[in-house]
């Protein structure tokens, strides 16, 4: 028997006109959804008049899960995986069932989107011909701190996520750990209140107020060079 087919389905960061019309015909086609929250990805098949069945998939239960989802792709069964938002596996649930997959010879399919690390990078202005995602930021200072130490050394475009109620005390510690570097603070990116601030770090941190709402993604460039931008 011919085995399905693991389509990993980017879906929208904010903004759904940035679904792909490709992406609506997969989730249309596939016989099972694997969503990291049913309920939230529910909204977005409806809005898209997609009936296909759902399951849940997310970092509680996918080890457990995995195995189901891939006997349904042994027995044929095309599975669309999503996540929350953005591209599966990046941050979010998803590597375990695209590894199980591999090692079992099912077919794996990308099916590209939007990400907010390559949103941010896009309009960020600072040079990207290298740039390293190292996911969320550590939540406690001293890993942070240990962090930020380790990001000294050379010239270097460095891709964070971070908590908004953390982002002002982060970047207090990126000025006193790494200096006045140049800075790029994506938030809310894609939807109604989207907001790009770029600067040194000191510029930003007296634009930044105590409380702030939303995602936040957040750019460090480790390098004194000739960028030049204010902080709007």
């Amino acid at each position: 028997m011919k085995t399905g087919t693991l389509f990993v389905v980017a879906t929208p960061i904010g903004n759904l006109e940035d679904m792909t019309i490709r992406a609506v015909r997969v989730l249309k086609e596939a016989g099972l959804i694997a969503a990291e929250d049913t309920r939230h990805t529910k909204k977005l098949l409806v809005h898209f008049g997609i009936d296909t069945p759902l399951t849940s998939y997310h970092e509680h239960n996918e080890r457990e899960k995995a195995g189901s989802i891939v006997d349904k792709l042994l027995s044929g069964t095309d599975v669309a995986l999503v996540s929350d938002a953005g591209t599966p596996g990046i941050s979010d649930p998803g590597y375990r069932l695209v590894g199980l997959a591999v090692e079992k010879g099912i077919r794996i399919v990308p099916v590209p989107g939007a990400s907010a690390i390559i949103s941010l990078v896009s309009v960020s202005g600072l040079p990207t011909d290298e740039f390293t995602f190292k996911g969320f930021l550590p939540s406690k200072e001293g890993e942070l701190k240990r962090l930020l130490q380790g990001l000294k050394g050379g010239a270097a475009t460095w891709i964070f996520y971070e908590s908004p109620r953390r982002l002002r005390r982060s970047l207090e510690l990126v000025l006193e750990t790494l200096g006045d570097i140049h800075v790029v603070i994506g938030r809310e990116l894609t939807k109604l209140h989207e907001e790009i601030m770029r600067g040194k770090a000191s510029e930003l941190l007296g634009h930044i107020p105590e409380e702030i709402k939303g995602e936040v993604t957040l750019i460090l460039r480790t390098e004194e060079e000739s960028v030049s931008f204010d902080y709007r």
